[in-house]
């Protein structure tokens, strides 16, 4: 059962940011929105088990640094930094 958790984290996170790619680059959504911002810290640390589990240790550094630079854009927003609120 474990197993299956870890891998359905993996995938969510791939899904997760691959589809807020998609969305910035259809337009639909802005890079320093809250919801591909969310997207992106939602699916680095869907990553960061997955990988982790998985002994990638590059993979997981790299994402946990992708969900730092997500929630600090998310914190400098909510300090009232102007962000469309797509």
């Amino acid at each position: 059962m474990q197993s299956l958790l870890i891998e359905a984290a993996g995938w969510s996170g791939a899904a997760l940011i691959l589809g807020s790619y998609i969305l910035v680059s259809l337009g639909r959504l802005e890079g320093r929105s809250r919801t591909f911002q969310w997207m992106n810290v939602a699916g680095a640390a869907g990553f960061v088990v997955n990988s982790g589990a998985h002994g990638a240790i590059p993979s997981t550094v790299l994402n946990v640094i992708w969900c730092g630079v997500g929630l600090a854009t998310l914190w400098t927003l909510q300090r009232g930094g102007a962000a469309p609120r797509a």
